[in-house]
């Protein structure tokens, strides 16, 4: 092998190494995460009167992949988990029954990634497919959330879902001997901050 291709082959190898950590430097992966720094609210209908629960009990995780400019390129590894009791009426009644139909299991989502689509500079919105765990049941499900990098870099997630407690095998709470029934579908509204 001359002396010149050796050269050559040398300079190329070296710039493809610049080129690798230049790419690699400019897409950062990054752990969010937080707990019991959010709010839920679960808001339903009944025969007398509209009705919201919150709760700002739980944990999210999700790795994000950041560009150069800060802004949201993927999303992976995504877990979020919530103890229904923690959800508050402000009614007695109320709460113990919906406890009750939610069997008092630990509620969670997964997903090994999201779909990032980009509404501006600092925010995106993310689609993601997982399983949605309410009430002992386990359903294919999808969430979408806006996630929105802010000036100290921690990350804010804003999104609801409509839920059909029948279809996670809950009867939807009665009270009053049946005379007040709530209606079937529910909608999970969240906010959190992640850092």
């Amino acid at each position: 092998m001359n002396t010149v291709f050796k050269s050559n082959v040398i300079k190329k190898l070296a710039f493809l190494g610049l080129g690798l950590m230049f790419f690699v430097g400019a897409f950062a992966q990054v752990k969010y995460t937080t707990k019991n720094n959010l709010s839920l609210v679960v808001s339903g209908t009944s025969t007398l009167h509209d009705w919201d629960m919150k709760s700002s009990d739980g944990s999210f995780e999700a790795t994000f992949t950041l560009n150069s400019a800060g802004a949201i390129t993927a999303i992976s590894g995504i877990s979020f988990t919530t103890n229904p009791t923690a959800l508050k009426s402000g009614k007695g009644a109320m709460d113990k029954n919906a406890y009750k139909a939610l069997k008092t299991a630990v509620a969670s989502f997964h997903a090994a990634s999201g779909s990032v689509s980009a509404i501006d500079a600092s925010s995106v919105q993310v689609k993601a497919k997982g399983k949605l765990t309410i009430a002992g049941s386990t359903q294919d499900a999808e969430i979408v959330a806006t996630c929105k990098v802010n000036a100290d870099k921690s990350i804010t997630v804003t999104g609801s879902k409509k839920i059909s407690m029948k279809e996670f095998g809950m009867e939807p709470p009665s009270f009053m001997m049946g005379t007040i029934k709530t209606g079937n579908d529910v909608t999970l509204k969240f906010d959190l901050k992640l850092k």
